[in-house]
């Protein structure tokens, strides 16, 4: 795996609060769009991270940010987009990084986890599933508690969660989460929705992680479980946008990550002893 850049980027900080990793695979569509989002919304929210803070003017810059997007094996113009991104960045507060990575989502986000500086990282999609819902649903998660939980995600098996599914869509989930729970023992509802990890855990984590497609959050999150950790799931709003697109797991997808299941199974103790303290079994 190589990286595109290793350079310092102008905006960059030296802790950032955030790394926000998105893998991009044939992303050319919708990527920019993406990208330019999240920077307008850490640029301009007052709400600039995922921990609360105070309200500030537009031009402050007082929760530095970096998204990194990670290229892996596009035939289209990504990595192009990419690159014409990367050489007109002018966000404060927010850098962009563009990488490369071996192909498969499961890669690129090791890739992005690995290479994050954040002080928490955000594993998401190109395509922004859930507007920022999820960042603001941690943010309340946070101001409930009074504290940083590990980890946080945007779960569509939230009870408050508001998701329209198809019917084989919601037998394909269905089957498989039960799967899960008797293969691995997980207790997390939806390991497939997006990551709030603590970024010092994730880093720690990422090396053992061997998924490359689907699976990957479902073995993050069981590395988590397995250090005692239990993400707190937040309740999201599928976006228009996405709901209009076809599921991009078909059949064929959700026997191979089943299958999965029983590997992961076996990689046990392994998982258990990276993921560090809180684990008994």
């Amino acid at each position: 795996m190589a990286t595109s850049r290793t350079e310092p980027v102008r905006g960059e900080s030296a802790t950032p609060e955030l790394s926000v990793v998105i893998p991009a695979y044939n992303s050319g569509e919708v990527l920019e769009s993406t990208v330019r989002q999240f920077a307008e919304y850490f640029s301009t929210s007052a709400t600039k991270s995922t921990s609360p803070t105070e309200s500030t003017s537009p031009t402050e810059s007082t929760s530095p940010v970096e998204i990194i997007v990670v290229e892996n094996g596009s035939t289209d113009n990504t990595a192009d987009v990419c690159a014409a991104l990367s050489a007109t960045w002018s966000w404060p507060g927010v850098s962009f990084r563009p990488m490369s990575s071996d192909k498969g989502m499961g890669a690129a986000l090791r890739a992005g986890i690995i290479a994050s500086r954040g002080e928490r990282v955000l594993l998401t999609a190109d395509d922004l599933p859930f507007g920022f819902g999820d960042i603001e649903g941690a943010n309340r998660v946070m101001a409930d508690m009074g504290s940083i939980p590990p980890a946080v995600i945007g779960s569509k098996a939230h009870a408050e969660s508001e998701v329209e599914r198809g019917l084989l869509r919601a037998i394909m989930t269905g089957g498989f989460a039960t799967l899960r729970r008797a293969i691995l023992g997980t207790r997390t509802g939806d390991p497939q929705g997006t990551f709030i990890v603590d970024g010092a855990l994730a880093r720690r984590i990422a090396p053992a992680l061997a998924e490359r497609g689907f699976l990957f959050t479902t073995e993050l999150d069981y590395a988590l479980e397995l250090a005692g950790v239990r993400p707190v799931e937040v309740p999201i709003r599928l976006s228009d946008d996405h709901l209009a697109h076809a599921s991009r797991i078909s059949p064929k997808d959700v026997v191979q990550m089943a299958n999965g299941l029983l590997s992961l199974r076996r990689r046990k103790k392994e998982l258990a002893a990276v993921a560090g303290t809180g684990y008994r079994g």
